[in-house]
């Protein structure tokens, strides 16, 4: 393996140990430290690859960004009809909540911190989805409520159970893999919490 490859393969490696410290086992706070220790690496060479943690962190977070860009572009780009739409949005939601459990949580701390910022759908885009939405209501398909309200709805039944997976696994005696089967087994239940038919 070349001298490249091998930094390569490193500087990925830290990648995917912050992003899984990050999303999958929820330590957002994890140090410099932590992720060279997890990542089986010297500390120093997080900030030979990345310059610092918070390089990193911004690389991460623009990563987690780009997986959120690509569930609403299901929405934004496709010519199916709305539930269809809304139903593999469900669905590529689910196995992101599957893969990375506290991705929302962490895009939602960061923008909180102030850190990081990014808007993911443009004004245009959203008031084509709004119109989407009342046409759904004005069919009979959606209960009549203002557009946001059944954004806010989706959003909530998506990543509620994600973004409180430790409480509710602690708290109902409930192991990771039976967690994971409760959110696989979500999709049928929302599309029938939001569609009347």
């Amino acid at each position: 393996m070349s001298n490249q490859a091998k930094k390569d393969q490193t500087q990925e490696l830290i990648k995917e140990t912050a992003k899984n410290l990050f999303f999958v086992k929820g330590k957002f706070d994890a140090t410099t430290q932590e992720i060279a220790d997890e990542a089986g690496v010297n500390r120093t060479l997080i900030n030979y690859y990345f310059r610092s943690r918070d390089k990193l962190i911004q690389i991460i977070f623009d990563e987690a960004q780009r997986v959120e860009q690509e569930k609403s572009k299901i929405i934004q780009n496709s010519d199916l009809p709305f539930k269809e739409k809304i139903s593999k949005f469900i669905e590529s939601s689910l196995s992101t909540s599957l893969q990375y459990p506290y991705l929302e949580t962490y895009i939602v701390s960061q923008i909180n911190k102030g850190t990081c910022h990014q808007r993911e759908i443009e004004e245009d885009i959203l008031n084509d989805m709004y119109k989407d939405i009342e046409k759904e209501m004005e069919l009979g398909n959606i209960e009549k409520m203002a557009p946001v309200q059944f954004i806010l709805n989706m959003v909530a039944l998506l990543v509620f159970p994600s973004a409180i997976r430790p409480l509710f696994m602690e708290n109902l005696l409930i192991n990771d893999e039976e967690y994971d089967k409760i959110i696989s087994e979500r999709k049928e239940i929302i599309i029938n919490m939001l569609f009347k038919n």
